[in-house]
Parts: structure tokens; sequence; C-alpha cells
């Protein structure tokens, strides 16, 4: 078995990653600004410190076959300055860390976001990118990067997910399943009848495991679930699962999105521009490329993966945690609050 390194250790999918290698018989170390379990997992070396600290990145590396990149700033920081610093400038520390190491492969966990809005779906690793939002921007370039550091000897594959979620996290879809089981009403950005693909966390791991073992260097994939219906359809499931109330309200597109884009640049809203401006069209990607290369199937659908984060949120609501930034922590709502209050 060998040594792999996570950068985001503590995060929603690197301590799902971590998990799973340590499973499998792996190695693991990882590296995060924070510590958030009161205990590391057991099996797991785990590191505090910044991807852009040279010192706490030749350590995580030092040893390491596989070095998978799944650290990131959100678009939830709303400063470009530090998205950029740490997406971009905090890969390069890395991959400098990496090469002097001899770290054989980086799996680089990118984001669809580097696409923006296509036209059309399903979206393909050939549509052509064009980033929205300084998020988006910063992963992009960090791709780049990553890829350019192949003439230096080392392996690169990229993994563009789906927004994916599961057991554990909380982030944009908190606010959502806490507005399902308080019985509030649901709205959408347009009528709801559009198809919005996700992606079960485990199924994001297997992949990630997969990349970083089989001969696909060089390669970049798409991952998202098979099996989705429109935001109306697998919402809607998710309500009638819950038992709740909740009534899916659908609000015209443009007039919705001028309104959160207004909140987001005074900062009253949690919502980003990827967010609102993506959720009203169809977003789904096509997979062929890495089932034929990668071998690897999604074996969860939107609606298994809506109810499995959402049965997680119920029993550990009370144990939550603080308010932050990140996917396993609790986001501000901010002027949502108050329309939380009114629905």
């Amino acid at each position: 078995m060998s040594t792999w390194a996570i950068t985001g250790g503590s995060g929603f999918l690197g301590h799902h990653l971590a998990r799973e290698l340590v499973g499998a018989g792996h190695a693991v170390r990882t590296l995060d600004v924070e510590s958030l379990d009161a205990e590391p997992e057991r099996g797991v070396e785990t590191l505090v410190g910044d991807v852009r600290d040279p010192e706490r990145a030749s350590r995580l590396c030092e040893g390491a076959e596989v070095l998978v990149h799944a650290a990131a700033a959100l678009p939830i920081r709303r400063s470009k300055q530090e998205i950029w610093s740490i997406n971009v400038e905090g890969t390069e520390v890395l991959l400098d860390a990496a090469v002097a190491h001899g770290v054989r492969r980086v799996v680089y966990i990118s984001t669809t976001a580097v696409y923006g809005i296509p036209d059309t779906s399903p979206i393909t690793e050939e549509t052509p990118t064009d980033p929205l939002g300084a998020y988006g921007v910063s992963k992009a370039a960090a791709e780049e990067a990553c890829f350019s550091a192949v003439a230096r000897g080392i392996e690169v594959v990229a993994l563009r997910p789906k927004t994916f979620l599961g057991p554990g996290r909380l982030g944009i879809f908190q606010i959502l399943f806490q507005w399902i089981r308080e019985g509030r009403r649901i709205y959408l950005i347009g009528s709801g009848h559009n198809r919005y693909q996700l992606l079960a966390v485990d199924d994001l791991v297997a992949a990630i495991s997969l990349a970083g073992t089989r001969d696909v260097s060089g390669w970049i994939f798409n991952l998202g679930a098979k099996e989705f219906g429109t935001v109306r359809a697998d919402l809607h499931a998710l309500v009638d699962h819950a038992r709740s109330p909740s009534r899916l309200v659908g609000l015209p597109a443009r007039p919705a999105q001028t309104v959160l884009r207004a909140l987001e640049l005074a900062r009253l809203s949690p919502l980003a521009e990827w967010h609102y401006k993506t959720a009203g069209k169809d977003s789904y990607v096509d997979v062929t490329r890495a089932e034929q290369a990668l071998g690897w199937t999604p074996r969860h659908s939107n609606v298994d993966t809506l109810i499995a984060a959402y049965d997680w949120f119920l029993a550990n609501e009370a144990v939550g945690g603080d308010v932050g930034t990140t996917h396993r922590t609790a986001w501000s709502q901010r002027a949502l609050a108050l329309l939380r209050r009114l629905s």
C-alpha cells in the first residue's frame, strides 16, 4: 500500500476520503488550517497549517506517492484576493513541494464552475471553459498550474465534480435542510423544471481512489450522478421523505437573480453568483469518459444523495458546530434569515 497526502483533510471531502483510504490499508497524511474533529481519524497523520506555507506543504508531501489537492477557498469568502491566494498561489506552493519530494501523481479536485454557464448540456470535457466569478477563475488557473507541472516530472489528473454532498455536508445545504425541517416555503429560481445534477461524496471518493492509481495521467474527468431529475422533482422527493409541509415556489429567474446579486454585493447573502445563476438552468455533465477510462460508476442518484445528507442533518443538527465558510460548517443566512421567518 502507498502513502497518500490530502489537503483540506478536515473538510467535508477530505474527511470522507481519508477514512476510505485508511480502510483500504493506505497510510494517510492530511493538511488543513484547522482540525474540525476532537480526535483525528485513526491511522491518519494530521498536520495543521496553510497550503501556502512552504514548510507545511513540504512536510505533507514528504514520502507521499499521491497528493490529493482538495483544499480551496469557496465563493462565500467574497474576497477575490483571498480566493486567488489560496486556490492558485497555494496550489503552486504545493506543486513545488510535490516535485521536490518526488510525489508520483497529483489528483486535483477542480469544479464544473470552470465551464461557467454553457448554452447546452450535457457538458463534456471538450466543452470550452468560461469560468464564472472569482472562484471559477481561480480553479481554472489552478488547473493550468497543475498541468504545467507535468513538464517537471509529475503526473496530474484533474477531476471536475458537480456539487457533491452526503452525510456531514452543511454549507448551503444546511440552509435548505433547515427550511424543510421547519416546513418553510422553498423558493426556486425559475420554474424548477430544469435538470440539475449532483454527486454523492462516496462516488467522488471512489473516483479519486481510481484517479490516483489508474493509467490516466494528463486526463480531465467530469463527475456527476447518473440518475437525476429536475430540480422540482428531486426536491419534491426530499420534501416527501421529510414529511414536511414545505411547498416549492418558483420565482421569475431574472428578478430573483437581480435581487440576489444586490444582496451578494452588499454581503447580505451567503449565495454567490455561481449559485443563483446556474440554479435555474439545465446543468449536467457527461460521465462517459470517467466510466470508460477510470472504470468508475456512480452508484447514487440525486434523490438518494439528498436524503442521506438530510437524514444526517436531522441526527446531528444539535451538534452542527460554529458558523463558518466551509462545506462542513453552517453558513450564516444573513438576509435570508428574514425571508426564512416570513416563509
